[in-house]
């Protein structure tokens, strides 16, 4: 006569429960703190900020002579897609909605002007002036204005971001928003409200210094 024999479970060791029950403890007290469900450990776990820049270094030194007479504000709303191809834009792709502001100036550069660009009659009473025509800087974007509204990203994108830090994510989207801002500059009247105003301080100079008549032109 023969009797079967049934396998007894095996017993799970005693650290393989002490790791499980270690490792969900973990789990859920971080979801607490990203979840912010349980008070208080926020401030526990709290960053604190450490500037440890170096000091800035003085390059170079340029003298200027041009006169920024205007300056103009600017926003834009870009709206940047990239797309792969074949793949969804679920799986593969990005699209960034930003807002970019910033300034451009208009400026006459003084620092052109011959001698024969000057002529004062003898009685000094009478000056006329030729300058070059205003022109228009770099734009410069503004951070503390300038934010992106919205981020979608597909799952391909999303994973990279995990696993890798990509501090020039933004980097394209405000390219493009200092393009845009550049060419709003040049559609607007920025660089004749520059000349307007250099002739009318030019004018205002000339004649606190005794000057009746005071002429000022513009040309290349």
């Amino acid at each position: 006569m023969t009797t079967d024999v049934k396998r007894l479970p095996r017993r799970v060791p005693g650290w393989v429960k002490v790791v499980a029950a270690l490792v969900l403890v973990l789990v859920v007290f971080f979801a607490g703190i990203r979840l912010s469900v349980v008070p208080g450990l926020k401030d526990v776990f709290g960053t604190d900020t450490h500037d440890r820049s170096g000091p800035a270094l003085l390059k170079s030194v340029q003298d200027l002579s041009r006169y920024d007479a205007a300056s103009g504000n600017f926003q834009v709303v870009v709206d940047l897609e990239k797309d792969a191809k074949f793949l969804p834009d679920a799986i593969r792709g990005t699209r960034t909605l930003y807002v970019g502001a910033g300034t451009v100036d208009a400026y006459v550069d003084l620092g052109k002007i011959g001698e024969d660009d000057v002529r004062v009659d003898a009685d000094r009473t009478s000056a006329t002036l030729r300058l070059p025509h205003a022109r228009l800087g770099k734009p410069a974007l503004d951070p503390d204005r300038s934010y992106a509204v919205s981020k979608e990203r597909g799952l391909f994108d999303r994973l990279g971001d995990l696993f890798s830090d990509n501090p020039n994510s933004e980097q394209a989207v405000q390219k493009l928003a200092v393009r845009h801002i550049g060419d709003a500059a040049k559609e607007s009247e920025l660089t004749a409200r520059a000349e307007s105003n250099t002739t009318g301080m030019l004018q205002g100079l000339l004649r606190s210094l005794g000057f009746k008549d005071v002429r000022v032109s513009y040309g290349d």
